[in-house]
Formats: structure tokens, sequence, C-alpha cells
């Protein structure tokens, strides 16, 4: 049997363009550039380099582990998407709030943050805040949960093989995208001058905000839809 002649190259194509289409849009590594230059102004460039590295290797672990078994550890603990998507939205529009009031740094205090925020600290951050929840947080996560068990299918394990296959290549890619973008972000940001940069990143943190309070509003809504109705809410599975 020909694995690689069609039907299942078709099955691995669409299955790829259906996860990237589906996540990349709300992962949107642009947005979250500015933040992590912002959290990362007191370390050297290689360092930052290899902590954009570690970003993306943790966005592409946390995709596929929630493509592959999100819907079944959530099952298993008795956890709806909704519920995740609130609690997860309050994690994002508390830190983005943080972020949009603070006070812009003196000379001394950036001395003091540059001494502070040392490589082994900020490695420590590379999974929380900076991979979960500013870049992939709980929006990203709850749609990754949800292409994954729309990739499975009834009709034959073959097929299921290359859906998933399809999707966990769209996760590589995307954490891809995440590294090269967080590690090209502070040059593109210094052209800007230090004054634009200030706006920039209060507009960043204003719309991460408002996507915080979108992502709790979209689980709020789900679960007054499963009150009004009976039986769990199953994604539905896309049609090729």
């Amino acid at each position: 049997m020909d694995f690689f002649a069609q039907p299942y190259l078709a099955f691995y194509g669409k299955s790829l363009l259906f996860a990237l289409i589906g996540v990349l849009p709300i992962i949107n590594p642009l947005a979250s550039a500015p933040l992590f230059v912002d959290f990362t102004r007191g370390l050297s460039d290689e360092a930052r380099t290899r902590l954009a590295r570690r970003i993306g290797q943790n966005v592409m672990v946390l995709l596929t582990f929630a493509m592959v078994m999100g819907s079944y550890v959530l099952d298993f603990f008795g956890v709806s998407l909704p519920a995740v998507r609130i609690a997860g939205g309050m994690v994002v529009a508390s830190i983005a709030w943080r972020m949009l009031n603070a006070q812009q740094a003196t000379s001394d205090d950036a001395t003091q943050m540059v001494n502070a925020l040392t490589e082994d600290k900020a490695s420590i951050k590379a999974f929380y805040p900076l991979t979960f929840p500013l870049t992939c947080g709980p929006g990203s996560i709850s749609v990754a949960i949800a292409v994954g068990a729309s990739l499975h299918t009834r009709r034959s394990v073959t097929e299921t093989m290359f859906n998933m296959a399809g999707g966990l290549t769209a996760a590589v890619l995307l954490g891809l995208l995440v590294s090269l973008t967080f590690r090209y972000a502070s040059r593109l940001l210094h052209r800007l001058g230090e004054a634009r940069k200030i706006v920039f990143l209060r507009l960043m943190a204003f719309l991460l905000l408002c996507v915080g309070v979108e992502i709790i509003w979209n689980g709020v809504q789900s679960l007054v839809v499963q009150l009004m109705t009976t039986g769990a809410v199953v994604p539905a599975a896309p049609t090729y």
C-alpha cells in the first residue's frame, strides 16, 4: 500500500492548512513580539535569541500536546473548554492591565532591571508568562484542542494518522514562526525610536487586554449555551 499516494497526501495537506488557518490568526506572533522585547530589554542579543528559540519550542510542544491529548485531559479532569477560556482570559487580561498601567522606567530603574533580569531568571520566565499566556494563550490552546478533535476520523486509522501529521506539522511551523519573529523583533522596534516604541507597546498591551476580555466573553457565551441545552458540546469536524 502506497501511503504517499492520493488521497492520503490530500488529507495531510488539508489538515496542515486547516490547523494553520485556525491557530495562526489567534497566536499572531507579530502582536506579541513587542511585548517580548519589552520583557527582555535587559538581556543581550545572544540571550534574547536563545530565549526566542526556547519560546518557539514551548509553543510547538503546547500546540502539539493540545492537538493530540488536550481533549482527553479535559475529559479526565472534567474541565470544559469554556472554563479554560474564562480562566485563561482572566490571566491574559490581568497581565495586559499591569502592562498598560506600568510607569515608564527611569534610567536607574532600567539599570536595576538589566541587573535583575539575568539569563537564569529569563529562562524561568520562558514558559510563564512569555510562552503562556502571552504568546500561546488559552485562545490558541482551545482552538488547537478543537482542531485536534476534528482531525480524528472514524473512517480509517490511516486517514487519522495523516490528518494528525498535517496538524503536527502546522504546530512545528507555528513554533518556528514565533521563534523567528521574536528573534528579529528588537531590530524592527529599534527603528521606531524610544517614544514611538512606548506608544506601540501601550497599544499592544491594550489590544492584549481586549483579547483577554474577548476570550472571557466567548467562554461565558459557551457556558450559557451549555446551560440552555442538554448534552456536551462537541467540536464539529471539518468538511473536506
